[in-house]
């Protein structure tokens, strides 16, 4: 379908609002807990994703097998990679977190073969895997001379790439041939619910007094990063396919760059920009079209290429 000005303004929006969250991520963990903010997030985006549901009369499933796979998705998919984002930011920098949560398509690389039978290991995966890996590395050598809990924060992020990746390819075997905003309703939905319940137990959100940046955060994550982003997603995967509305995870990690450097005053050094490259190198060497040979053989056609982007 052929593109419009109006589809590449919402392509540029949707980059900006996941690109953001990083920053607002980092505002909230001021004031609140992590169980805490992101239950507020997700209860306050999956308002608003019902009652866009409703206003659009879309039909439910009827199967409940169909809600037991996105109670799983909203697990992996949502819940634990929110959980370690938003723990991981309250000792590093939201630009760092932004690059490293941008290498789900290398994960797919790895993890896809293993559960779907088309999504053979080609040449041009495993050499961008090599190339973001080695993004990573550069990144992180920085925090090899800094605490353990910049360590065990940059393991986080890594861990919710990996979390989206099973996610993405999760969604893949199981879950297909349904209106787009019920599994990114009910897996909201599912996730708050479960990120309320821990909240109240081990947080007592009812003790804290944010402060007008840390409630613009909550609002901002909710509406835009947990709401309106997944509107503009599913959007854009109607008009454009998968393929080409993955490459948002091309800007997360521009924007989630600069908004530290203007907002936060966060550094840029040389190893930003290098790892940075090399992750978005490798990135664009997964889903590119060349070096698609298998290689390995494999009988299976290949049907898609490789997905990138996940809900922030």
């Amino acid at each position: 379908m052929r593109s419009t000005r109006v589809d590449w303004l919402i392509f540029l929006a949707l980059g900006f609002m996941w690109g953001s969250s990083y920053l607002f991520i980092k505002i909230g963990v001021q004031d609140f807990g992590t169980f805490t903010l992101v239950a507020l997030r997700l209860a306050v985006g999956a308002a608003l994703l019902w009652t866009v549901l409703r206003v659009a009369r879309t039909r439910l499933p009827r199967t409940p097998r169909v809600y037991g796979h996105l109670l799983v998705m909203a697990l992996v998919n949502i819940t634990i990679p929110f959980l370690l984002i938003t723990w991981a930011e309250k000792s590093v920098e939201s630009a760092l977190a932004a690059v490293l949560t941008s290498l789900v398509p290398l994960f797919v690389v790895v993890l896809a073969p293993l559960f779907i039978h088309d999504e053979p290991l080609r040449v041009n995966g495993v050499t961008g895997l090599i190339i973001g890996f080695i993004g990573v590395v550069v990144l992180t050598s920085r925090e090899m001379t800094g605490t353990r809990s910049d360590i065990l924060s940059d393991v986080a992020l890594v861990g919710s790439s990996i979390s989206y990746a099973a996610g993405a390819v999760y969604s893949r075997r199981n879950v297909r041939g349904l209106d787009p905003m019920i599994p990114a309703t009910f897996q909201v939905t599912f996730a708050a619910v479960i990120t309320v319940v821990i909240a109240l137990l081990l947080e007592h959100p009812w003790d804290v007094r944010p402060q007008p940046q840390g409630i613009l955060a909550i609002v901002w994550l909710g509406l835009l990063g947990s709401g309106l982003a997944y509107l503009a997603f599913f959007h854009l995967l109607g008009r454009w396919g998968a393929t080409r509305t993955a490459l948002v995870a091309y800007v997360l990690p521009v924007v989630g760059i600069a908004l530290g450097f203007f907002v936060l005053q966060e550094p840029i050094d040389t190893r930003m920009i290098i790892g940075t490259a090399l992750i978005i190198g490798g990135v664009a060497l997964v889903n590119s079209r060349y070096g698609r040979r298998l290689l390995f053989a494999r009988s299976q056609p290949r049907v898609s290429g490789v997905g990138a982007a996940a809900p922030r």
